[in-house]
C-alpha cells in the first residue's frame, strides 16, 4: 500500500480553503457554546489587576493559528472530509482507551471528554500538510536509509509504548491499541512516508502536549510535560489515520459504483 501522490507543488490556496476555515471557526463556536461552563471557568481565571498581555495563552493561540493556516493549504473536500471523519473516530477511540485504562486523566474526569475529540481531525489534517512539505526535504535520500531507520525508530517507539501502556494492560482497549500499532508497523510498505508522517505528527504533537500538560488540562500516569512517548504517539496516531484512509481509498477504487469513482480525490 502506497501513500498518496501529493507533492509540495500542490500546496495552494483555493475556495475550499475558506470552506475549511469557516468549518473550523464554526466548530470552535459550537464547542464554546455547548461547553460554555468550561469556557466560563477558564475566562474567570483572568485577573484584572494583571496586564492582559501577560495572561494571554500564547502557546494555545500559536497552536490554533498554525493549524488554521495548515488546514487551508491544499484543501480538498474529497480528501479532507473522509480523512477528518476517520480522524474524529480514531481520536474518540484513542481518548476512550487512555481515559478508561487510566493512562491519562482530564481535569474534568470525563472518559473521554467529548470537547477534545474535534481537535483530532484538525491536527490530523495539519500533519497531512506538513507531510506533503516534508517530502521535498528528503527527496534525494535513498530508500535504503529509510528502510534501516524505520525499524530502529519504530522498534524504539513500540518498546516505549509497551512500557507506557503496561499500567492499563488489563483493559481490552490496551490490547487493541498495542495489537493495531504492531500490525501497522509490521505491514508497512512505504517506510519513507511512514517515517515522515510519524516525525511530522510528533513535531506538532509536542506543542499540543506541551500546552495540555503544562496547563494541567490533562496529565499522564507517568507524569511529564509531556512524556516523550506521548509525543511519538501523536505521530503513530497520524500514521494510523493515514493507513485507514488508504483502505477507504482502496475500497472506492474497487467499487463498481460510479458514485464511488467520482469522490476519489485527485491526488489518488
Amino acid at each position: 500500500m502506497t501513500m498518496p501522490k501529493s507533492s509540495p507543488k500542490t500546496l495552494k490556496w483555493s475556495k475550499t480553503s475558506f470552506v475549511l476555515l469557516s468549518g473550523f471557526l464554526l466548530l470552535l463556536f459550537l464547542i464554546g457554546y455547548v461547553w460554555w461552563p468550561l469556557l466560563d471557568e477558564y475566562l474567570a481565571q483572568f485577573n484584572p489587576e494583571i496586564s492582559i498581555w501577560l495572561q494571554i495563552d500564547w502557546l494555545l493561540i500559536g497552536n490554533f493559528l498554525v493549524m488554521s493556516i495548515l488546514i487551508m493549504l491544499n484543501a480538498d473536500l474529497k480528501r479532507d472530509l473522509p480523512f477528518g471523519i476517520i480522524a474524529l473516530a480514531g481520536g474518540f477511540i484513542i481518548e476512550a482507551w487512555g481515559t478508561l485504562a487510566g493512562l491519562w486523566t482530564y481535569y474534568t474526569y470525563e472518559t473521554p471528554p467529548l470537547w477534545i475529540i474535534p481537535a483530532w481531525p484538525i491536527a490530523a489534517l495539519s500533519v497531512n500538510r506538513l507531510y506533503v512539505v516534508s517530502k521535498a526535504w528528503v527527496k534525494y535520500v535513498s530508500e535504503a536509509w529509510f528502510s534501516v531507520f524505520y525499524w530502529l525508530i519504530y522498534g524504539v517507539f513500540y518498546l516505549l509504548l509497551l512500557i507506557f501502556a503496561w499500567e492499563g494492560i488489563a483493559h481490552p482497549l490496551t490490547w487493541f491499541a498495542l495489537s493495531f500499532c504492531g500490525i501497522l508497523i509490521i505491514t508497512e510498505k512505504d517506510k519513507r512516508s511512514s517515517i515522515l508522517i510519524l516525525l511530522m505528527g510528533s513535531a506538532l504533537g509536542y506543542f499540543l502536549e506541551r500546552w495540555g500538560t503544562s496547563r494541567l488540562c490533562w496529565n499522564y500516569h507517568t507524569g511529564g510535560m509531556p512524556p516523550f512517548v506521548t509525543v511519538l504517539s501523536h505521530g503513530m496516531a497520524s500514521v494510523a489515520i493515514w493507513r485507514v484512509y488508504l483502505v477507504y481509498i482502496a475500497l472506492l477504487k474497487r467499487s463498481p459504483l460510479s458514485l464511488a469513482k467520482s469522490i476519489i480525490p485527485a491526488d489518488q
